[in-house]
């Protein structure tokens, strides 16, 4: 699976932040259903990424700082660590056995033209496109 439930959750905190207000972590885990401690988690790496802004104490919350029109599907999945590798030779540290047996692995070759494709695809949706 490529878009993990931490991804999707990621989508829905943004989409609860696009009004541009200020949001505590409990208003968006309750408005979006989410587990508040995942939602935690989930907001540092958005922070992290410079997608969010959080602002601590009493009067603090969350707010959008990222232009979703210009930032990718692919953008997100990054930040928040997700992979779209199609297969773990895809990994440029992966250590292929077969690559020094049999010389170039042909798997590894085919699946690298479809993940270059599919990283390609991930790179066209702006979350702005998929928020709306």
């Amino acid at each position: 699976m490529l878009i993990t439930r931490e991804t999707d959750y990621a989508l829905r905190i943004l989409r609860a932040l696009t009004d541009g207000e200020l949001h505590t972590v409990g208003q968006i885990a309750q408005d979006e259903l989410l587990p508040q401690a995942f939602a935690y988690k989930i907001l540092k790496k958005l922070a992290g990424a410079g997608l969010i802004q959080v602002t601590r104490g009493t009067t603090g919350g969350c707010r959008l700082t990222a232009d979703l029109a210009n930032t990718s599907l692919h953008e997100l999945m990054v930040a928040i660590g997700e992979r779209s590798n199609l297969s773990a030779c895809m990994d440029s540290q992966y250590q292929c056995p077969w690559s020094n047996s049999y010389g170039a692995c042909k798997v590894h070759s085919n699946l690298a033209k479809i993940q270059e494709k599919l990283d390609g695809e991930l790179q066209q949706y702006s979350l702005a496109d998929i928020l709306s």
